[in-house]
C-alpha cells in the first residue's frame, strides 16, 4: 500500500513547526522562530508554509503516483518507491536538472551556490524514517494536526468524509485524488486552490503518459517516413534516367 500525507489547510495554525521539524530531520540550516512563515522552498528548505489571506497552506513534493521527474531522468537519480515517497539518489545525479523543467508543481530546487558537486534537492516525505516504521517529521510535529500520514486510500476516505459531514467548511474537492495522475500529497482547503498557489490547470493523465503516447508511434512514423522518402527517390532518380534518355534521342 503506497503512505501519503493529507493536508487539511482550514486546520493549520502556521505555527511552522513542520518547517523547524524538516529542517531538524534532513540537516538543514534553521531559521529564526519569528520567520517561519512564507520562507521560499530552496535547497535549504524543503517544506515550507504560505500564508494566503488567513489561510495557510503547507508546499513540499506532491510525490506523483506516476511521477514526470521519475521519466524525464536519464540516469535514473529519481525512483518512485512502493511505499509512497519519491526518493532521490544523489550519487546518480549528473546535474542536468530535467526534474526541475518537468515538474507541474515546481517542486525540485539546485545547490546554486554550491561550487563542487551540487545536486538537487527536494521533500522525500521522509523515506528513511518510514523506513524505520516511523511517520515523516512534517506529520508528527503537527499540534493540531492539519497534516496526517496514512494509507493513500484511506486517506482519501478521511477527506471525502470530512467533505460530506461540513459541506460547507470545504471547497467540494480533494487536490491530488486526480491531478496529473494522482499524488501522494493531499489537500483540502475552504477556498479554490488556486487561491492558494496551486496549480489547477492540470491534467488528470500522469503527464508521462503523453510521452509515452508519443514515443508508441514513433516506429510506425519512422517506417511511414523511410517508405514516404524511398518513393521520393525512386521518382526524383527514375525522372532523371527519363531525362536522359530523351536528350540521347
Amino acid at each position: 500500500m503506497s503512505k501519503s500525507i493529507l493536508v487539511d489547510t482550514t486546520r493549520c495554525i502556521g505555527c511552522g513547526q513542520c518547517v523547524v521539524a524538516c529542517k531538524e530531520t534532513n540537516g538543514l540550516p534553521p531559521v529564526p522562530s519569528d520567520n517561519l512563515i512564507n520562507l521560499t522552498l530552496s535547497d535549504k528548505t524543503l517544506n515550507v508554509v504560505e500564508s494566503h489571506g488567513s489561510v495557510f497552506v503547507r508546499r513540499f513534493c506532491m510525490h506523483c503516483e506516476d511521477p514526470t521527474c521519475v521519466s524525464v531522468c536519464p540516469v535514473g537519480a529519481f525512483q518512485k518507491t512502493a511505499a509512497g515517497p519519491v526518493i532521490y539518489k544523489e550519487d546518480r545525479c549528473i546535474g542536468c536538472r530535467y526534474c526541475m523543467m518537468a515538474c507541474p508543481f515546481g517542486i525540485p530546487r539546485y545547490e546554486w551556490e554550491k561550487v563542487w558537486a551540487p545536486r538537487v534537492k527536494k521533500c522525500t516525505m521522509c523515506a528513511p524514517r518510514q523506513a524505520k516504521g516511523l511517520q515523516p517529521a512534517c506529520t508528527e510535529v503537527c499540534p493540531v494536526q492539519a497534516g496526517i500520514f496514512g494509507e493513500r486510500d484511506d486517506l482519501l476516505n478521511e477527506a471525502a468524509s470530512r467533505i460530506q459531514k461540513e459541506p460547507q467548511k470545504y471547497f467540494p474537492h480533494i487536490y491530488g485524488k486526480d491531478e496529473v495522475g494522482g499524488t501522494s500529497t493531499l489537500y483540502l482547503s475552504a477556498v479554490p486552490f488556486e487561491a492558494l498557489g496551486l496549480p489547477v490547470d492540470l491534467p488528470h493523465d500522469a503527464l508521462p503518459n503523453y510521452t509515452y503516447r508519443i514515443l508508441s508511434k514513433l516506429p510506425r512514423l519512422v517506417t511511414a517516413t523511410g517508405v514516404l522518402l524511398g518513393g521520393i527517390y525512386w521518382i526524383t532518380n527514375r525522372r532523371e534516367e527519363v531525362a536522359k534518355k530523351e536528350k540521347q534521342k
